[in-house]
């Protein structure tokens, strides 16, 4: 390791799918597949970047997250 190399450890979230993606706009049905969801009650672990955190925003009301 040189001594400008840094060790990030991020958070990690568990998102749900609680809610269908049907009738919703395709923006939305595309950021839910990007975050690994197709079906209602899956589940995916993913680490807490700000991307991440970005697309959970936008679909908050079809997910829910918690904490690892």
């Amino acid at each position: 390791m040189t001594k400008y190399s840094t060790v990030r450890v991020m958070a990690k979230i568990k998102i749900t799918q609680v809610r269908s993606i049907i009738r919703r706009p395709e923006r939305q049905k595309r950021t839910m597949q990007a975050l690994g969801l197709r079906k209602i009650n899956a589940s995916v672990e993913v680490e807490a970047t700000d991307q991440i955190l970005g697309m959970v925003n936008k679909v908050k009301h079809l997910v829910k997250t918690e904490n690892i």
